[in-house]
């Protein structure tokens, strides 16, 4: 961001760790002295990929702080938009359940803390990671309050999102699986086609995204063909319904990306789109 001359356009915050009573809006308080115990003792593994060590703890925490500053400051005005650069990421986190990389559902926890702090009943989750948020789609499977969208490669890893899961009776989440090779158009067509005007019909008090850059061609963990011209579409488009429901409220949190040229390219393009909207 700073070789490309972004840095000095942006306000840049020093993230405030969660409290954990905010972090129980998702995670029931057992879980939380788990993850707790977990990276005091470290290096723990918590699944086959999911390491926490001493430094997770505040990692953790200031993650999911960062999502809910960003929210304070979009409600009070001081932000157009928010872009939360955090690890580790949060789509994969269950209500009592690490996984994918992932400790605390940042989102999930956003989305709760958007509803109790400041009131805004219904919020749009856009998530464009590679890989499904089986942990965000679990946390709000029954909840009307919550559209949950989703790109993602499929058949893949965690082996959820397929097209028929809707959420349990509410109809609420929308998955839109593509198969290995798919890029820019086919994101571009389901955000278009599939997302817009079910989130204009919703009418969302506030967008968050899922904003993982490994649906990028040169991401080795995975096998879509999206570039930055793409990501840069997709926010445009996500901007588009914002605009319209809710003021322009986006909240935008990192999720994955390994290819680290990648993942700086997209997330240029994504934030670039951001300042123009």
């Amino acid at each position: 961001l700073r070789g490309v001359g972004l840095w000095g356009k942006l306000a840049h915050l020093e993230p405030i760790a969660a409290s954990l009573e905010t972090v129980g809006l998702v995670h029931p308080r057992a879980y939380i002295d788990v993850i707790q115990h977990a990276c005091e003792r470290g290096p723990t593994l918590l699944d086959s990929d999911t390491v926490a060590s001493p430094g997770s703890w505040s990692a953790a925490l200031r993650a999911a702080g960062a999502v809910t500053q960003g929210i304070d400051r979009l409600v009070s005005g001081t932000l157009d938009a928010a872009f939360c650069a955090v690890r580790p990421p949060g789509h994969h986190a269950l209500a009592e359940r690490a996984m994918g990389f992932c400790l605390f559902n940042n989102v999930a926890i956003g989305a709760r803390y958007a509803q109790r702090r400041h009131q805004l009943d219904r919020i749009l989750i856009v998530d464009w990671d590679v890989h499904h948020g089986n942990g965000t789609q679990a946390i709000f499977d029954d909840d009307p309050s919550v559209l949950y969208f989703s790109t993602h490669q499929f058949p893949f890893y965690p082996g959820t999102g397929a097209r028929a899961e809707r959420g349990r009776g509410t109809g609420f989440t929308l998955n839109v699986p593509l198969p290995e090779g798919a890029g820019d158009a086919e994101l571009v067509r389901a955000f278009r086609q599939e997302l817009k005007p079910r989130a204009l019909e919703f009418k969302p008090d506030l967008v968050l995204i899922s904003a993982g850059f490994d649906a990028h061609r040169d991401d080795p963990l995975a096998g879509l063909a999206a570039t930055e011209a793409g990501y840069a579409e997709l926010t445009r488009i996500v901007l588009e319904i914002a605009e319209t429901c809710c003021k322009g409220r986006v909240v935008s949190v990192l999720e994955g990306g390994y290819n680290l040229l990648a993942l700086g390219r997209s997330v240029e393009a994504h934030l670039r789109a951001l300042l123009e909207g």
